[in-house]
């Protein structure tokens, strides 16, 4: 499976909880909050100033690793 940027934040620490690594490394720090349920990793790149094709790069080539 493939991350996607309209994937929910908390679906995918869910599935990949490995991937709060690469999260964390891109700023989303909040990865507990409320937000995190509904917010998808566009809507959160797009808040902390992230660039969502890089993130989705790195986060993809983490689960891959694994």
């Amino acid at each position: 499976m493939k991350i996607t940027k309209d994937m929910k934040i908390e679906e995918v620490l869910k599935k990949y909880p490995q991937t709060r690594e690469v999260f964390e490394e891109y700023g989303f720090h909040c990865l507990g909050c409320i937000a995190a349920r509904f917010e998808t990793i566009e809507e959160g790149a797009v808040v902390h100033g992230i660039d969502v094709d890089k993130f989705l790069k790195d986060i993809n080539k983490k689960i891959s690793e694994e």
